[in-house]
Order: structure tokens, then C-alpha cells, then sequence
């Protein structure tokens, strides 16, 4: 049940950011295609081999960094949706009450859930207080506040990625070695890094950008 919960959520993201971006159609395909591609490799097991150097993990972490750095340059700023700029981080509720079943069944650290260091739950709560501001109300906010938000946002993203990163499997592990950072390295938590969190980040900047 997890798995489809986060599959869900996966796509919920997608969606979101579809709609965000003024529903540019190369968006839609480009991410289609590769959670298609990063999905049937991490659901056969690839990135679970931690022993193999250098670890098969980068190999889904840089295309993704370069699917995105693409997607970013393609969207047009005039096109981007303001309250769906905000309503994207709205899947940080589920991802992280995910986070939290995944670290109960000691697939992730504590340090990476809202009882450890991560705090991004915030950002999804405020979020959805912030549309519902937006949608009854009629009115934008001021740039001040986005901005400050959107920085917000983006330290404590940037904050549990390190976390993430440094609980990990991997040559640079340097927390939680009782309880590692294993769940992203399956399907369907692949998408997290490599889908979920590159969206949430794109998002933050054209935010900025945008006002």
C-alpha cells in the first residue's frame, strides 16, 4: 500500500507541475518518459547494489540533474501559474508522512523524518494554507513574502538532502550507519531524488523568478 501511496504522490507532483507551468506539453513528456526509464531500472534492483564503484546511485542522481536543468531552461516564465507554483509543494505532506512509514520499517533514518532533523513538512503545511489564502480570498502575495518563503523552502530542502545523501550507503555515509538511507534506492522511493526533489527544486526558483 506504501508504494502506491507514493507512486500516487509521484504523479501528483507531475500533475502539479504540469499545471505550474502553464501545461507545457514537453514538460508532461519529458517527465513521463523518464519516470517510465528510471522506474523499470530501479525496479529491477540496479541501484540496490551498493558495493559496485562507482555506486550505480549516481548514475540515476546526474541524467536527473540534466533532465531538469533542461526543463528549467525550456519553461517560459510569462506561462508559470503562480497558485500552482505553490500548490506543488504541497506533496511535501505526503512525502514526508511517507518518510516517516518508510523509517518505522527501517528503511530510512530517523534523522530523515519530522521526529529527526526534517523539517520540510512545514513548507508543505504552509503551502496549502497559502492556496487556500490565494483561492478565496483572490489576492496575491506580497513579493517580499514569496521570496522569503520560497528561500525558506529552498534551506530546508537543501538541508534534509544533505542528510539524505550522508545517511546513504555510499562511500560518503557519515550519519545513521545503524539505520541507512536504504529506500531510495528502491522503486518506487527512487523517484524521490530523482524526480520529487529536482521538481520541488525548479519549482522554488521560478517561484522566484516569477516574482
Amino acid at each position: 500500500m506504501l508504494q502506491y501511496l507514493f507512486i500516487a504522490t509521484t504523479l501528483l507532483s507531475l500533475i502539479l507541475f504540469y499545471q505550474a507551468t502553464g501545461k507545457d506539453k514537453r514538460v508532461l513528456v519529458f517527465s513521463i518518459l523518464w519516470l517510465l526509464l528510471i522506474g523499470v531500472i530501479a525496479y529491477n534492483g540496479y541501484f540496490e547494489n551498493t558495493e559496485i564503484k562507482p555506486p550505480r546511485f549516481i548514475f540515476a542522481i546526474i541524467p536527473s540533474f540534466f533532465v531538469f536543468a533542461w526543463i528549467y531552461k525550456s519553461i517560459a516564465i510569462n506561462s508559470l501559474i503562480p497558485k500552482f507554483l505553490v500548490a506543488v509543494h504541497m506533496v511535501r505532506i505526503p512525502v514526508e508522512l511517507i518518510l516517516y512509514q518508510l523509517f518505522l520499517q527501517k528503511k530510512v533514518p530517523i534523522l530523515m523524518t519530522f521526529k529527526g532533523w526534517n523539517f520540510d513538512i512545514i513548507m508543505g503545511i504552509s503551502a496549502a494554507i497559502i492556496l487556500i489564502y490565494m483561492t478565496f480570498t483572490k489576492k496575491t502575495l506580497s513579493r517580499l513574502f514569496l521570496l522569503t518563503w520560497n528561500v525558506l523552502g529552498l534551506v530546508l530542502l537543501t538541508t534534509i538532502v544533505l542528510i539524505a545523501i550522508l545517511s546513504s550507503p555510499l562511500p560518503i555515509q557519515l550519519l545513521a550507519f545503524d539505520q541507512p538511507n536504504l529506500a531510495v534506492l528502491q522503486f518506487p522511493y527512487i523517484y524521490l531524488p530523482t524526480y520529487i526533489v529536482p521538481i520541488v527544486y525548479v519549482t522554488h526558483i521560478l517561484a522566484i523568478q516569477k516574482s
